[in-house]
């Protein structure tokens, strides 16, 4: 079988999308598929590469329009790439348009990340494109039910919708209990990329209300000064680490020794949060917040961890301040998750799941996976 995967980017690139491409990509063609990888470099300078048993083609860029890089030679490019599945990764409208225009597939699939929440020009230009790009595809594939629910553009797409959960590797090590809880002190963790949507400043703007809590930030972005800056108004910045990026070794001993994971967003643009399937398979509870997407159902509130209103500090500190003082709960949910990250979120399930969409996209049918 020829798969051929379009997005904007790929590794070295690393973020949400960019990961699950990769992984979905390798993991394929670790399976004898013939796997490319269609996206833009980072500059005009094009190349190919075979990275992990995936051809991946770097178009030539030529400019962003918005967060969307435009590239001439993608159009070029698939143009001259028939295959018998493309997989498209939504939203990316350069991608989508090339697709449209000039790809070659026995089957269409179309995995939609997420709508478009900021970009209100773009969205309005690009949703007229993305509905006659759906009506062609043979399988949507949403990564939760909530997110089919609640997405003005999925709603008119419902039947050709299915379910396949983001995945992740299962961890090299066993992950181990939370450890006892002293009084005034307790490990909070957050990763991701520090933008807006994370919702950090709620998060630091909680701190004062659980006296004693550490906070450790993994990432990095473009909020990261504005937040640190917040940090020290708040006066709670000798009580914050930031750490910045880390290896994958460096951040597993992070998940370890902390008590709480928290995703504090504040924005739909959160589609899924896949940050809180490595506090799963670390066995962490975790506290988040329902932005009205797939992120209330990764983690399920009283049975994974906790879920609160989003942009609502005394709300987070309160869930994080009741986790803190519970040390059975605290390890009773971080189990619970951690099982049912076994059962629903290792990458071995995504890409079972991954191929029987295609093979049923092929057949022509579309059924539950």
């Amino acid at each position: 079988m020829r798969i051929l995967h379009i997005y904007k980017d790929y590794f070295p690139v690393v973020g949400g999308i960019e990961n699950h491409v990769r992984l979905l990509a390798e993991a394929q063609a670790a399976r004898g598929y013939t796997v490319t990888a269609l996206v833009t470099s980072p500059n005009r300078h094009a190349r190919v590469e075979t990275i992990n048993g995936v051809r991946v083609i770097f178009a030539s860029r030529l400019l962003n329009l918005s967060s969307a890089p435009f590239s001439v030679e993608l159009f070029q490019r698939a143009a001259e790439l028939p295959s018998d599945i493309t997989h498209l990764h939504a939203p990316y409208p350069v991608g989508e348009s090339a697709q449209y225009l000039f790809g070659k597939t026995r089957a269409l699939v179309l995995t939609y990340h997420s709508d478009i929440v900021r970009q209100k020009i773009m969205g309005a230009l690009y949703t007229p494109l993305l509905h006659r790009v759906l009506a062609r595809v043979n399988v949507i594939i949403a990564t939760s039910p909530n997110y089919i629910e609640t997405s003005r553009v999925l709603a008119r797409w419902k039947k050709k919708c299915v379910v396949v959960p983001l995945g992740i590797p299962v961890p090299p090590t066993p992950p181990t209990p939370g450890r006892p809880r002293v009084e005034n002190d307790g490990r909070l963790l957050f990763v991701g990329k520090l933008r807006y949507y994370k919702g950090v400043n709620y998060l630091l703007q909680a701190l004062p209300q659980i006296p004693g809590a550490q906070l450790t930030i993994v990432g990095t972005g473009p909020m990261e000064q504005n937040w640190k800056a917040l940090a020290d108004a708040l006066g709670v910045a000798a009580r914050v680490q930031w750490l910045g990026a880390l290896s994958d070794d460096a951040l597993r001993a992070q998940y370890a020794a902390c008590d709480v994971f928290v995703l504090p967003c504040s924005e739909r643009s959160e589609a899924f949060g896949a940050v809180q399937l490595e506090a799963m398979a670390a066995q962490r509870p975790i506290v988040s917040c329902d932005v009205n997407t797939g992120v209330a159902w990764v983690n399920q509130h009283e049975a994974t961890g906790l879920v609160t209103p989003p942009k609502n500090p005394q709300a987070l500190a309160q869930a994080l301040g009741r986790l803190l003082q519970d040390d059975a709960l605290r390890h009773k949910l971080g189990a619970a998750g951690r099982e049912r990250f076994a059962r629903e979120f290792t990458d071995a399930a995504m890409v079972e799941r991954v191929e029987r969409v295609y093979a049923n996209a092929l057949a022509g049918e579309k059924s539950d996976v």
